[in-house]
């Protein structure tokens, strides 16, 4: 058994610690053990994080082997701070430390007075506490009102009243940082924090040690100091301070997902569950590939818009808020209407406005209504794109035929039912066809939903005429 990992933490004292064979390390020392431990075995270094298996990830793994201090930089909804959090997972499942300690004390290089106190005292009897890997992440908010007494310390006039001096160190009540002591430290938006204040993070940066109220309280701090950061204030607007940033070993940039695939995964992992009971387990929700491709392609074409904003980007969860806006709105429509499972169609697709206009923010100002239109151009362009991928207009020439010889209409929409799209392709073996092609499924949900599919993209292609009425959309030459 590994005297280091304990299957069940049991109280201790020093000697039996010593005897155990237990030595300390620094925190960077076990991260870099426990790397170094995944990669020989073949094992994920991060499981869960997505789409950085040959850009981030790599970087980051140099950073820990090297022992450097990391600041993630990249826009909103890059999985910067997900990252941040997922190194816990190669910190040790336990760790001990003299008990009754604020700063969780390594009991043979206790830092604090009163750990150093309580060692001198009991020696081998020193009672030893344990300290859960989850409890040694700390994670700040950086904002303009951060004060050095909330990261580092301040005098406590309590214990000053007691009775101490002022230069006594057991006056000070201890802020984030020390009490992070042995663990991880992440500092989310880094350039919003005061000058003032990333001044006073110089120390614990690279001599670690702090400095309360003018005089030097010498505490030998063990951490990890991870931060992040948006490129737009890190690197134009001068908003941290130069020997900050020279004091972070490495500098990694994050990316939004690259492949409409990865960002389909990602939005399938993080899409919010329910368990409704009997009454919602008998509406199942089903998403064809395709319209999870249409939610993906908004969110790719959004990137690369000249109307939107790329400074401050588009984050992964307008993906994931869309996809749970459409499986939602398909959810109404089948409870409503009686139906025994739903899937979202193309005429939920307005749904998507509410929840993508709030995420994005477009270059330059208009009307009221102009966010709205920015996000319907895209749907479209989504909706055909995708549409174009999986079939060439010229393989669906008899069904465009088909409208033009016979003059035939199809009616579809939010409401009508599915049962009445299933009867329209049973009736128009060419779109039948060209349904068969889609993952849809047989349910009458997933035909209803590959059919608007189908007609929406032939009229995005211009080949068929559209027309709105209330809740039905009618199709035509």
């Amino acid at each position: 058994m590994n005297p280091r990992r304990p299957p069940v933490p049991t109280d201790t004292t020093l000697g039996e610690l010593r005897a155990a064979g237990w030595r300390s390390r620094t925190v960077k020392e076990e991260l870099r053990a426990t790397l170094l431990e995944r990669v020989r075995s073949g094992q994920p270094f991060m499981p869960g994080i997505l789409g950085y298996d040959d850009t981030v990830l790599p970087q980051l793994e140099n950073a820990i082997l090297a022992g450097q201090d990391v600041i993630l930089l990249g826009e909103r909804g890059q999985a910067k701070s997900r990252i941040a959090r997922g190194l816990v997972g190669l910190l040790d499942p336990w760790l001990p430390y003299v008990a009754g300690t604020e700063l969780h004390d390594d009991p043979f290089h206790p830092v604090s007075p009163l750990a150093r106190s309580i060692v001198e005292a009991e020696g081998d009897a020193t009672p030893i506490a344990w300290w859960a890997a989850a409890d040694r992440f700390s994670e700040k908010l950086a904002t303009p009102d951060i004060s050095i007494a909330d990261l580092i310390g301040e005098v406590d006039p309590v214990k000053v009243a007691e009775g101490r001096y002022l230069s006594d160190e057991l006056t000070i009540h201890y802020g984030l940082l020390p009490r992070t002591h042995r663990g991880i430290f992440s500092l989310n938006e880094l350039p919003d924090l005061a000058e003032r204040i990333q001044v006073g993070l110089l120390n614990v940066m690279e001599e670690r040690d702090v400095q309360v109220r003018g005089y030097r309280v010498r505490l030998e701090l063990d951490l990890f100091v991870i931060a992040s950061a948006n490129p737009e204030d890190y690197t134009s607007r001068g908003r941290i301070i130069t020997p900050l940033k020279d004091r972070f070993g490495a500098q990694i940039r994050t990316h939004y997902p690259e492949e409409a695939s990865t960002e389909i995964a990602i939005m399938e992992a993080e899409s919010t569950g329910f368990d409704d009971g009997d009454e919602g387990a008998s509406v199942p929700v089903q998403v064809p590939g395709f319209m999870k491709e249409v939610v993906a392609e908004l969110s790719q074409l959004a990137r690369r818009s000249s109307e939107v904003s790329q400074r401050s980007g588009v984050s992964v969860r307008v993906t994931i808020a869309n996809h749970e806006t459409l499986a939602a709105a398909a959810l109404k429509r089948a409870v409503r209407l009686g139906e025994p499972a739903a899937a979202p169609r193309i005429s939920d697709l307005p749904a998507v406005v509410a929840s993508t206009a709030g995420k994005i923010e477009l270059e330059t100002l208009g009307d009221e209504t102009r966010e709205d239109r920015v996000v319907e151009k895209l749907v479209a362009r989504a909706v055909v794109n995708v549409f174009n991928r999986h079939f060439a207009l010229s393989e669906l020439l008899p069904l465009i035929e088909r409208f033009e010889e016979s003059g035939l209409e199809a009616e579809v929409g939010e409401l009508v039912p599915s049962r009445a799209h299933g009867e329209l392709a049973a009736s128009v073996p060419e779109l039948r066809a060209a349904i068969a092609r889609l993952d849809a499924g047989e349910s009458p949900a997933g035909v209803a939903s590959a059919a608007e599919f189908v007609l929406e993209g032939l009229h995005l292609n211009r080949r068929l005429n559209k027309e709105r009425r209330g809740g039905r959309v009618r199709y035509a030459r």
